[in-house]
């Protein structure tokens, strides 16, 4: 199939699909005409790549992953390097989230001591008359 036959079954569109086989992720041969071609098996390998690009993997890690993965799931083969590869992924991610959240606290704790002191500092915005000023 064609670059956009494949694009049109994964919705994938073709810029990435290029960017996939540049990555080693995805393989094409090319016609008699020099227009890429792909084996039925490619709509199955650009789901695995998306799904994988979901999980947070590099397109370097999932051109590790891919040739033990099956289905378009996908399922991976359980073996042990892979199954340490994705743990480090994992932790990887972990030690962002921990990072996200500590910014997120301190980021917060900052807006808070900032309202709390507004109104010594700017009393306008503190202003409790509860009844509109009349012009």
């Amino acid at each position: 199939m064609l670059i956009g036959e494949l694009s049109r079954r994964t919705g994938v569109n073709a810029h990435q699909l290029r960017y996939y086989e540049a990555q080693g992720l995805l393989e094409a041969g090319r016609g008699a005409n020099g227009y890429r071609e792909y084996a039925d098996g490619a709509v199955v390998t650009v789901t695995q790549i998306r799904r994988l690009l979901e999980a947070g993997l590099s397109t370097k890690e999932i051109e590790y992953l891919l040739p033990c993965a099956t289905g378009s799931g996908p399922e991976l083969e359980p073996c042990p390097e892979l199954v340490e590869a994705l743990r480090a992924r994992l932790r990887k991610l972990d030690e962002c989230i921990e990072s996200v959240v500590q910014s997120r606290t301190v980021l917060s704790d900052l807006i808070d001591d900032a309202e709390r002191r507004m109104p010594d500092v700017y009393p306008e915005c503190g202003a409790t008359d509860p009844e509109p000023a009349i012009a």
